[in-house]
């Protein structure tokens, strides 16, 4: 069994849409000490693909805001919150249900939150109209930590 104490990391960046990559690499890098397996560093990286996706494209619509991006890792346990300061959420049920968009003319699917809930072990979303939203997510790998 591992010593390892909790850790934490914290970025922030832009809200263009090719920052969502560099989110989903900078998570794989973080999480790698855990050795999660291909399908758990799979389902956390679109996980946090999507909040950040949400963030770009639903909370800024067509402005530059900051989206920040924080992981914690204790143990096996993993954290990660994707904030922005964004347009916020109207309907947070409503926005859960799968295929629901509030931009269908730009071909989204409406499947975000639900990719989300699907990948990780819990999802929670706090949302105020016109402050901008926090989504939480939280994980329990397999944690074979390399030697």
């Amino acid at each position: 069994m591992s010593s390892r104490k909790a850790q934490e990391m914290s970025v922030r960046f832009d809200s263009y849409p090719e920052n969502e990559q560099f989110a989903r690499m900078t998570i794989a890098a973080f999480l790698m000490d855990l050795n999660p397996t291909i399908d758990e560093m799979a389902d956390v990286k679109t996980a946090v693909s999507e909040a950040v996706t949400n963030a770009i494209v639903h909370g800024y619509e067509n402005q530059v805001g900051q989206v920040f991006l924080t992981c914690m890792k204790d143990g096996a346990h993993v954290r990660i919150t994707v904030t922005d300061f964004g347009k916020g959420i109207e309907d947070i049920e409503r926005a859960r249900e799968p295929f629901f968009t509030t931009n269908p003319s730009k071909e989204r699917s409406g499947m975000g939150i639900s990719f989300m809930e699907s990948f990780m072990d819990s999802v929670h979303i706090e949302s105020t109209v016109g402050k901008g939203t926090r989504v939480i997510m939280d994980k329990k790998l397999q944690a074979f930590y390399l030697v």
